[in-house]
């Protein structure tokens, strides 16, 4: 643990949980209700919703790398996160009053942008505060307590919009969005070590402090690019498969459609949860390369379940799935950019850049998806989909090193940044 002070460490401990629970809701606005809104209350065909949301999600794609970049450079992390989760809220409230199809695109787009600010933020306060010996757990707890919102968020969600209809979900955010800030307030700002966080593990070290790898190291890395172009595959075909079943569901009964949305979202939260922890107890001992291939061969059998039936308790059914390939992800995510980047100073703006990749796959994800339901069906968009995971799985078997034997391979070289990343380079 970085912080000198260990009462201060635990009560920024205490906060990142609240902030992740929080958060869970905020930093993916209106997330799928999106699709089911705009098809229940607007009127709006898959395709049209499609093209929305890959507007926002390119939105996010200009914004995320200089995110990451702007995370790594500023000593105001906490400041950062309150501006980026009052924007999101503002733009995913705007929506009722704006529902055409330029406020709309413009407010997602907004929203899309100022989310991408709390995945590398969130990450670089957990790495600030608590170092990477601690780091795998820490991200295990932090995804833990971020499923656990999203389940909650969703069952309220879920529950209220039976009662109320679709619209509750603004109300809701907006409940979220108040208690993330008081959450995100309560870190201690003295707990962060901030050369810590952008992944100067030995910044402490006044004898010998680090400075920064430049920005090359980024397109040097090998293995980060493979990690790219793999994470880019994952959401390519994941980020499409909730809002699909979300309109199924939907076309089937208008009524309850956001209900049967919000019983998929908890029913993959709970599966998350477990997956989380698991990650962050034996990620460590059993590698991150293996967990991140589970989470990627988990699609293409997901996409394969949804085509056997229409039938609203087994899309609900299959969509635990979900919960244990986004669980995954979510938390050996950061964990193997941490690994890749260890003692560069580029954290942050790799996570950025990587993320970047991410939202490219998820734009083109929904973009495609919407095409090939006008096309062909639901049935065939599911079966593309599992088809690019499949590849990505490929691509990660073949390509991907094990970072933890990076990670754990011994000491680093001080006040020779360049040197790992180029050793991993070279893997």
């Amino acid at each position: 643990m970085s912080s000198e002070k260990p009462d201060q460490a635990r009560q920024a401990g205490r906060a990142l949980d609240a902030a992740n629970f929080f958060l869970a809701d905020v930093r993916d606005g209106l997330g799928p209700y999106l699709a089911v809104y705009l098809l229940t209350e607007q009127h709006w065909d898959e395709a049209r919703i499609g093209l929305v949301m890959s507007i926002a999600t390119i939105a996010g794609i200009v914004a995320q790398t200089p995110a990451g970049a702007l995370v790594d450079a500023t000593r105001a992390k906490r400041l950062v996160m309150v501006i980026a989760a009052i924007m999101v809220t503002l733009a995913s409230l705007s929506l009722p009053l704006f529902p055409a199809f330029l406020p709309v695109a413009i407010s997602q787009g907004i929203a899309q942008a100022a989310a991408v600010v709390f995945p590398p933020a969130i990450a670089a306060v957990s790495l600030g505060i608590f170092g990477h010996a601690v780091f795998t757990r820490r991200i295990g707890r932090n995804e833990t307590f971020n499923h656990a919102g999203n389940a909650v968020a969703a069952g309220l969600a879920g529950l209220s919009a039976y009662w109320f209809g679709p619209t509750v979900v603004f109300y809701l955010l907006g409940a979220m969005a108040i208690a993330s800030l008081v959450s995100i307030l309560a870190i201690p700002a003295g707990a962060i070590d901030h050369d810590l966080a952008r992944g100067l593990h030995d910044a402490d070290t006044e004898t010998q402090r680090e400075q920064p790898s430049g920005l090359a190291v980024l397109l040097t890395c090998r293995p980060l690019l493979v990690f790219a172009i793999c994470v880019l595959l994952f959401h390519l075909s994941n980020a499409a498969m909730l809002p699909l079943v979300g309109q199924k569901l939907a076309l089937q009964d208008k009524n309850i459609g956001t209900s049967l949305m919000s019983a998929c979202i908890v029913a993959a939260q709970v599966v998350m949860v477990p997956f989380a922890m698991l990650v962050g107890a034996r990620a460590d001992r059993w590698g991150h390369k293996r967990f991140f291939l589970a989470a990627l061969l988990i699609l293409p059998i997901r996409g394969a379940l949804y085509t056997l039936s229409d039938n609203p308790f087994w899309l609900v059914g299959v969509q635990l799935l979900d919960g244990v390939g986004a669980g995954i992800f979510g938390a050996i995510f950061p964990v193997i950019v941490a690994d890749l980047m260890r003692n560069t100073g580029r954290f942050n703006v790799a996570q950025g850049a990587v993320i970047t990749a991410q939202s490219i796959g998820a734009a083109l994800s929904t973009t495609l998806a919407g095409l090939v339901v006008v096309g062909a069906g639901y049935s065939a968009a599911f079966i593309t989909l599992g088809a690019v995971a499949a590849i990505g799985a490929v691509v990660c078997f073949l390509a991907l090193p094990e970072t933890r034997q990076i990670a754990d391979g011994g000491p680093r070289p001080q006040g020779k940044t360049a040197r790992p990343a180029s050793a991993i380079a070279a893997k």
